[in-house]
């Protein structure tokens, strides 16, 4: 009976998905640019299996997908071994890869760290979102900075050992550290971009940037490893999230995005919609179709 009522959700979601990207999928998939992979964020689908997770992707048309593998995500860190080759081979038969493997780590002391990068590049995972540092603001923050820098350090050197990629995403909030990029950049810079990167968020930068935000946008090219779209509506401190179709991304980023060298992936981040998470599958399956189609669009006008 569970199982039934899981085939039927997910049939469900993709009739939704589809009905909802009718009035733009044609002229959006005809549009579709080969020079970046449009990637997915798939924390909203964590109540679908493997299979039907990787089958749901596919019918919405994206390239890949940005995978949470942590705390409370698809695979738990210590189940990385035995679960990551299953969940790989789910998306490879649908032609799926898995380019950005969220994670727990943040330093070499992270559970699991290792062994969970070193499954990753074995499986052809070329890249991982780090965990974030935080700053404690009853303290100076200069030396949180230098601690979280020693922390990169050693990270930075296990990821070479390996040969995978840490992207690090920029967060708004007062207490994570990279919020205005300018320090986080500080640490990342020092590093071969192969091995630690900038994961820029353009809706967070806008949150903290303002109009600043061409500044680290600027600031991050030389180790740019991935692109994240996301977008709100107001900014008076708490930003509502929103569709991508409905907000308020400014011209220029696209023009300034598509005047960059970057190549890498961009990762479509859908997280406006609140609620019971098996319950809002089909709501999220739609949102990430008319936002695909929307991004297309903009990346080929």
């Amino acid at each position: 009976m569970h199982a039934m009522n899981r085939r039927q959700m997910l049939q469900a979601s993709l009739g939704t998905a589809a009905a909802v990207g009718l009035g733009s999928s044609l002229v959006a998939q005809d549009a579709s640019p080969s020079r970046w992979k449009l990637i997915t964020f798939t924390k909203f689908l964590q109540p679908l299996s493997f299979d039907e997770m990787a089958q749901s992707v596919a019918e919405v048309g994206f390239d890949g997908i940005e995978a949470p593998i942590r705390n409370g995500g698809h695979i738990e860190p210590k189940n990385v071994g035995e679960e990551l080759p299953k969940f790989v081979e789910a998306f490879k038969k649908q032609g799926l890869t898995i380019d950005i493997l969220t994670s727990s780590i943040n330093s070499i002391d992270s559970p699991n760290a290792e062994e969970t990068l070193k499954v990753a590049k074995e499986l052809g995972i070329p890249r991982y979102r780090m965990s974030y540092y935080r700053y404690d603001l009853k303290k100076p923050v200069a030396p949180q900075l230098r601690e979280a820098g020693a922390k990169l350090k050693d990270l930075a050197a296990m990821n070479e050992e390996i040969g995978i990629q840490a992207v690090y995403q920029n967060h708004s909030g007062s207490h994570y550290v990279g919020s205005p990029v300018w320090d986080i950049m500080h640490l990342v810079r020092q590093y071969d971009p192969k091995f630690v990167s900038m994961a820029f968020d353009i809706g967070h930068a806008r949150v903290e940037g303002n109009t600043s935000w061409p500044i680290q946008w600027n600031l991050v090219q030389s180790h740019l490893g991935a692109v994240y779209i996301k977008d709100f509506q107001g900014n008076d401190g708490r930003p509502a999230w929103c569709s991508v179709s409905e907000g308020q991304l400014p011209g220029e980023f696209w023009k300034l995005l598509k005047a960059s060298e970057y190549n890498g992936p961009i990762s479509l981040h859908v997280e406006y919609l609140r609620g019971d998470e098996a319950k809002q599958v089909s709501n999220h399956l739609a949102a990430m179709k008319r936002d695909l189609d929307w991004l297309k669009q903009k990346l080929a006008s």
